[in-house]
């Protein structure tokens, strides 16, 4: 275990199907389309929090800082900090 982690977080695309009007903005940079999802899980290997639906052409550090924006969204508790790898 590593001391002090509340958890981890990942961002895996899942393809979908878009109308050809939209696949511009859905296109990964592996030219798949797809949508952006985060992920975070607890240090119990439990999913907290999960943000689906950006864009596939949505860089991860925009998707992670919306979660971290939003009213009901992923909340660091007082005295920690996000940390990217």
């Amino acid at each position: 275990m590593f001391k002090n982690c509340l958890g981890a977080l990942d961002g895996t695309y899942i393809k979908v199907c878009a109308p050809e009007l939209d696949k511009a903005r859905y296109r990964t940079r592996k030219g798949e389309i797809a949508t952006n999802v985060l992920g975070i899980c607890s240090r119990n290997m439990e999913f907290i929090f999960v943000l689906p639906g950006w864009e596939g052409s949505t860089s991860d550090s925009r998707v992670r800082r919306n979660a971290l924006n939003r009213p009901n969204g992923l909340r660091v508790p007082s005295g920690k900090r996000s940390r990217k790898n």
